[in-house]
């Protein structure tokens, strides 16, 4: 029955099914118990019985938490007649959205066959609101990701890996729009990478042939844009030569593009650059794309974020189009209407996906569940499924609000995950986690007086990759005001938050690095109150206002970022495991106090810290010319102490250092341990010290690390005579002494970085030392995209 091909039948078959839901559950929900009543779960409520109104009064409703002890023994060898009377095929690895936690959800044939008979009725949708749709090529960010073998012998994988590469995607119906702009080999690419960039090359290659664009989540498809902006130059001149870049090295991937690029075509090459070369971004797909007719991808729920962003890429000339509703449990709905606005989208669910119940988000027991034709319209529900995989009456977590029928099948526009109040990626951060994050950072200001009045959060993408907002507001335990905040106190915040929330948050912000920094914004007294006025003002009243958790107005937005304060932004960044403390070079006004600050950190941080941590660099503009001999010393000390250095020695693009004490504050400053370290000015007059000491004699001290001193550390650099030389802008020595000699010559090659020979050093005499700007070789990088999951 699920075999389609003719568009004609499809449709038929479309109509059929949601014309005849109240029979067509009856129907799933009969083959379901007959195939799974002797199943371990069900005979414990059932006991053998195929009874629908049996399992409806015995079988309670439950959570993945219920069903995950039988599927993991499924997973660890036992028959898969634990949880399901059809044979398994695998285990889908959801992405872990509604609690933090990846799920192995069971899955048999009946599942890739609805998710491609969805597909059908995508297509067929798709074709009857858009002319030519399928005439032309599709340019989607398709990904795949690995599979593992479990120990039953079954695979676990992603849906959209299963899917893409199954029969059914490798040979659709003639009415789908897969002539892909993309070749297969570039789709099963392992590296996203360079599987994104030879996508959208061949997308550029083939652009006049492009009637349908877009990827499986809108937040991909963003991300590919903006890694677009960053690679367009170098597409061009592959375009242009015909060649591929080196950096390509996937074989899969450069026998099929070069095969597409064909030969020179600088005529395309001078178009596309034309194009991107403009000032704005604005409108730049129909640009790009003239043939194309619209912009695909999920756009609901999570992904709604991501749609100011899509809407100014096409600068209201396309349609986003979000074509169907599934998740891990199952797939579920398709949209109707192709060309409705995004506020307006709604899905209409298809009864033969799996039998689907509904619990009334107002009512807190089982005994209010009702059935899919039971719904009632504008009522809000939280979705329950059966499905043909073993899982009987699973809540998804998902809450869906009626918005109307189609024939008789209900319509249902996303809501909202259960509990899930912040996501800026395919994370989900619930109120509750972020309350018990903040409450353990509240512990860390308690110690200095300080108590947190109010906060709410916002997810800041407007750069890639997003990150957390949090607003706080603070109040002195003995005064009202707080004249000056300690950055490091606000970094351990920072910290303690990030590593308080969920594995997922935490897989993505450190190892796979599609998560920013969190970042803490202290607003000024009285900023929650004016934030109640605009909602008592807005038609909320006094009683029921309750502070927002997270902020979805721009315009309440707005009315926190008026008052936040320049000076007390505070950043974290988290690299293998172990910490660097930073303060925003951009939140600072007085430039100078921030490089002082950064600069004293980073000094403490590279003699006290693991030697198997590492630093991210974040100098300001300007300041290899005024740190002069410094920049070596600095980088000397990077390489004595084994540090991982994952910046850039060179100048960065940002505001300019107009005047400095680098130096002064890299040698002079009282350099104490991270967590005391306080914010100083120029004004401040201070004498080399350490720990409130002075240094007893040139030369490096010894320094305390975790764990002990270290054994034998390389001998400070002498210079001519003690104490520190003349500082920048006063003159150098004369004749200042050789830089000790590295084991070879240049500098040493940083893991990862691929950093070219550092320049020689100039002989003994020579007036000045030469800024160390290297030239950095590096392929292209974006925000790592993990494998799609439906």
């Amino acid at each position: 029955m699920n075999t389609l091909t003719d568009k004609d039948v499809a449709m038929s078959l479309l109509e059929d099914l949601t014309s005849n839901v109240k029979q067509i559950q009856d129907e799933v929900l009969e083959e379901i118990l007959r195939c799974d009543a002797n199943t371990e779960y069900l005979q414990s409520f059932l006991h053998g019985s195929a009874d629908k109104e049996l399992f409806k009064k015995n079988v309670p409703v439950g959570t993945y938490e219920d069903f995950k002890p039988y599927i993991e023994r499924v997973v660890n060898g036992e028959p898969s007649g634990l949880v399901s009377g059809r044979p398994l095929t695998g285990f889908v690895l959801s992405s872990g959205t509604s609690s933090g936690k990846q799920k192995l959800i069971p899955m048999n044939d009946k599942y890739l066959e609805n998710t491609k008979l969805l597909t059908d009725f995508r297509s067929i949708v798709l074709s009857k609101h858009v002319d030519g749709h399928n005439q032309g090529k599709s340019l989607k960010l398709l990904f795949t990701g690995p599979s593992s073998m479990t120990l039953s012998g079954l695979p676990a994988s992603y849906a959209s890996t299963f899917f893409f590469k199954s029969g059914y995607f490798k040979n659709p119906p003639s009415f789908w729009d897969t002539s892909f702009t993309t070749p297969g080999e570039v789709i099963y690419c392992p590296d996203t990478k360079q599987s994104l960039y030879c996508q959208l090359l061949c997308g550029l290659v083939m652009r006049d042939e492009v009637t349908g664009i877009g990827a499986v989540f809108a937040s991909i498809f963003v991300q590919g844009m903006i890694f677009l902006e960053k690679t367009w130059k170098d597409m061009c001149s592959n375009i242009r030569s015909g060649q591929l870049s080196d950096w390509i090295t996937d074989l899969g991937c450069r026998e099929s593009v070069s095969k597409i690029l064909g030969g020179p075509n600088p005529q395309l090459a001078d178009q596309i650059q034309d194009i991107c070369s403009q000032k704005s971004w604005k409108g730049i797909i129909p640009q790009l794309w003239p043939n194309t007719k619209f912009v695909e991808g999920v756009i609901t729920g999570q992904m709604a974020q991501y749609v100011p962003a899509l809407e100014f890429y096409v600068d209201d000339q396309l349609p986003l189009y979000s074509p169907a509703y599934s998740s891990s449990e199952s797939p579920f709905a398709v949209n109707m209407n192709p060309l409705c606005k995004p506020q307006d989208i709604s899905y209409t669910f298809i009864p033969n996906m799996s039998y689907f119940e509904f619990l009334p988000i107002d009512e807190g027991n089982d005994d209010a569940i009702v059935d899919l034709v039971d719904v009632k319209l504008g009522s809000y529900y939280e979705l329950v499924v059966t499905t043909y995989s073993g899982l009987h009456r699973c809540k998804v977590g998902d809450v869906l609000q009626v918005t109307g029928f189609y024939n008789s099948a209900p319509q249902f526009k996303f809501v909202r995950r259960q509990n899930v109040v912040i996501s800026v990626y395919l994370e989900a951060t619930t109120e509750e986690e972020l309350l018990k994050a903040v409450k353990r950072a509240t512990e860390v200001i308690e110690s200095s007086n300080i108590m947190l009045r109010d906060f709410t959060c916002y997810p800041h993408i407007a750069d890639t990759p997003g990150h957390y907002v949090l607003y706080w507001e603070l109040k002195g335990n003995n005064y009202d005001g707080i004249s000056e905040l300690d950055p490091d106190m606000m970094v351990e915040c920072c910290s303690v938050i990030e590593e308080s929330l969920n594995a997922l948050y935490r897989k993505f912000r450190s190892k796979e690095k599609t998560i920013g920094a969190l970042e803490i914004r202290v607003v000024q007294p009285g900023t929650f109150d004016s934030l109640m006025e605009y909602f008592i003002a807005q038609g909320a009243t006094l009683t029921q206002y309750k502070t927002p958790r997270c902020i979805k107005s721009p315009e309440a937005l707005q009315v926190l970022e008026s008052k936040s304060g320049k000076l007390k932004i505070a950043k974290q960044e988290i690299k293998n495991g172990k910490h660097v403390l930073l303060v925003d070079p951009k939140s600072v006004t007085d430039i100078n106090g921030a490089v002082q600050v950064r600069c004293v950190n980073y000094l403490t941080n590279m003699f006290l810290m693991d030697r198997n941590s590492s630093v991210m660099e974040f100098l300001p503009k300007g300041w290899l010319k005024l740190a002069g001999v410094g920049q070596l010393v600095y980088q000397w000390v990077a390489n004595w102490s084994r540090i991982r250095h994952e910046g850039t020695w060179h100048d960065p693009v940002g505001e300019t250092l107009a005047a400095s004490l680098l130096m002064a504050i890299m040698f002079s400053a009282m350099i104490t341990s991270s967590r005391a370290t306080k914010q100083l000015t120029k004004k401040q007059t201070l004498k080399p010290k350490f720990f409130g000491q002075p240094f007893p004699k040139p030369g490096l001290p010894q320094f305390p690390r975790p764990g002990g001193f270290p054994t034998n550390p390389m001998p400070f650099p002498q210079f001519p005579k003690p104490g520190f030389p003349q500082l920048p802008g006063q003159g150098f020595p004369k004749n200042p002494m050789p830089f000790p000699q590295f084991p070879k010559p240049g500098f040493p090659q940083f893991p990862g970085f691929g950093f070219p020979k550092f320049p020689q050093f100039p002989k003994p005499g020579s007036p000045s030392f030469p800024p160390a700007t290297p030239t950095i070789s590096t392929p292209p990088s974006i925000p790592v995209t993990p494998t799609l999951s439906n």
